[in-house]
């Protein structure tokens, strides 16, 4: 297959086996498709799409055989994301936020009988598992916890103000963070999973998910309480999930739903300037020139995300190379500039469909996908990722050569 289009996939690039799970997405993209749209209009939960989803047993395919799952690998996640992120940004992104905490509960269970029962259930039930990782004051610092784990006799509790649980109320569990202990520093966290009915969410008053895309996530804020057990703990402290699994899942994961957004409105904006030339016997119109920077800056996009997925696998099992500075700045930059790239591209391709593009109607529109993609520079703020870099960036030695 060609992988030089706007449609050919992330993973391809790096020419991943594609096994079945790319037909299984393009079919749950069908339904994702047909009801874009009125998700976004109405800031509905796309229920059609994972029910689909759930047909075609995508949520628990990152499991291990051995306990039930297919054992897919972060590429074919991202695939599947590259795929969904095309038909609908909110499908897309509330599957690749599912999937980063199940990357973190199978690479991080170590064997741990209760968190390899939720894994079994996820694969069996295809259960959806919600993301609690921003918090009252601290915001998107997911890194500090303000809510504790409080302990009486054999049973745990935790009560959390969760500023966004991401499509919350649909889901069948929730992956959370906090605090080890009441007297525990904020940043020393552990990750805690909790399926229905271990937990309840309470609407933070007067907040709500009205915003300009991404409205399908339905991303609102909920008191949560959990009570349990330490069997609803993952084994490994937070830092090591974080640096490991949490930051890299995330950004290559995220970065692939907007890389889908970004090859959307770059197909349409294809599709506009070959209308355009069939209608005055080939002369290139004015938006071509638009259209090639969309191209090209997509490009750009798909390449970094293929070679950041490429460190990434190569790193795994590694914990020195995860950790190091190198790999962190690299991942963490990835984000950034997969975000940035997305936007261009989008921005670039409205302008190649001129009004055409700017309706929020007709075949050519380009809106929906500009007000999904402009959510990637705040889904953790770039201006905090760039900041937090700054201070370990200036201890790192500047490169003396182009070619070493």
């Amino acid at each position: 297959m060609d992988t030089s289009g706007p449609t050919a996939s992330v993973a391809r690039v790096i020419n991943v086996p594609a096994r079945d799970f790319r037909a299984r997405a393009q079919a749950v993209a069908a339904v994702a498709a047909a009801h874009a749209e009125a998700v976004d209009r109405d800031a509905l939960f796309p229920t059609e799409a994972f029910e689909e989803a759930r047909n075609q047993k995508l949520l628990g395919i990152m499991v291990p055989e051995a306990l039930g799952g297919e054992g897919a690998t972060i590429s074919d996640i991202v695939d599947i994301c590259y795929v969904l992120g095309q038909a609908c940004a909110s499908t897309g992104m509330i599957y690749a936020m599912h999937q980063v905490k199940m990357g973190c509960l199978v690479r991080h269970s170590h064997g741990s009988s209760a968190i390899e029962r939720v894994l079994r259930r996820v694969a069996s039930d295809q259960l959806l598992l919600a993301s609690s990782t921003t918090e009252g004051q601290g915001g998107g610092n997911v890194r500090a916890s303000e809510a504790p784990v409080v302990r009486e006799g054999d049973r745990i509790s935790l009560d959390r103000k969760a500023t966004v649980i991401s499509y919350g109320v649909s889901a069948d569990g929730v992956v959370t963070t906090a605090r080890r202990a009441p007297d525990s520093a904020a940043s020393d966290q552990v990750l805690l999973v909790f399926l229905k009915p271990e937990y309840t969410l309470e609407a933070l008053p007067g907040w709500s998910w009205n915003t300009l895309g991404m409205r399908g996530t339905c991303s609102a804020g909920f008191t949560l309480r959990a009570t349990g057990t330490d069997d609803n703990i993952v084994p490994d402290p937070y830092e090591r999930i974080h640096a490991q699994t949490m930051v890299p899942c995330a950004h290559l994961m995220w970065g692939s739903v907007w890389a889908g957004i970004a090859t959307a409105a770059t197909t349409r904006a294809q599709a506009f300037i070959r209308n355009a030339m069939r209608n005055s016997n080939g002369q290139v119109p004015p938006g071509a020139a638009h259209f090639t920077k969309a191209l090209t800056s997509l490009r750009l996009l798909r390449g970094l995300l293929a070679s950041s997925l490429r460190n990434f696998e190569r790193a795994l099992g590694d914990e020195k190379t995860l950790t190091s500075l190198d790999f962190q700045s690299m991942i963490t930059l990835t984000k950034v500039q997969a975000s940035e790239l997305a936007a261009d591209t989008v921005v670039s391709a409205m302008r190649a469909c001129g009004l055409s593009g700017y309706r929020n109607d007709g075949d050519f529109s380009i809106g929906r996908h500009l007000r999904d993609v402009l959510s990637a520079p705040i889904m953790i703020n770039n201006d905090r990722i760039l900041a937090n870099l700054a201070t370990p960036s200036l201890m790192t030695p500047l490169p003396t050569s182009i070619s070493r």
